[in-house]
């Protein structure tokens, strides 16, 4: 089974996967790169609570051939002004 690397890019940063981990496909590793994006979005509105700007997160899927795919989301929470 090949291995997958998950590097996140977040907030102008970037965290290696140093591990990976063994999936069944390329399509395997999208849909895990998928939820991964979901759940960081939820912790960047938490964290960002009453701030409009907007907060650009990647995950950059590898093998150890190179890169093989991007899934990238933008969250921001606008609230009206009351």
């Amino acid at each position: 089974m090949p291995r997958y690397y998950f590097d996140v890019r977040e907030a102008g940063s970037l965290a290696v996967d140093e591990e990976g981990i063994e999936l069944l496909d390329i399509e395997a590793a999208q849909e895990a790169a998928a939820r991964s994006l979901v759940d960081m979005a939820r912790d960047a509105l938490r964290r960002n609570s009453g701030d409009s700007t907007p907060h650009n997160l990647a995950i950059e899927v590898r093998d150890v051939a190179g890169p093989l795919l991007q899934a990238k989301f933008t969250v921001a929470a606008d609230r009206p002004i009351r």
